[in-house]
């Protein structure tokens, strides 16, 4: 039963790196790297599970973490162009310099 889980977690996987690659949009492309993120986390948690090695959900884990930092990380980009602090308000389009001519 755990091989069958984890062949359709593969073939996942595989859908998603299909849809990372012809991706209509950009979030598209995104939304499936998270998700392949995802279910590369749920195939290190089942083949740790299969193989007993109760080790690999620490592995897991932490390999959630660092895809959910890098999903947050490459939207930031996307939006701001940029990865260090977000730009002041006066930076941002449609705001004005707060000067007080309205």
């Amino acid at each position: 039963m755990m091989i069958f889980v984890n062949l359709l977690i593969i073939l996942c996987m595989v859908m998603m790196l299909i849809r990372l690659f012809v991706g209509p949009t950009l979030y598209d492309r995104v939304l499936a790297l998270n998700v392949f993120g995802t279910a590369t986390v749920l195939l290190i948690a089942a083949m740790g599970f299969l193989a007993e090695r109760p080790e690999f959900l620490d592995i897991a884990l932490l390999y959630a973490l660092i895809n959910f930092v890098g999903t947050i990380a490459v939207l930031k980009f996307f939006r701001y162009r940029r990865l260090g602090d977000a730009p002041e308000d006066s930076e941002m389009v449609g705001t004005n310099s707060g000067d007080g001519d309205a």
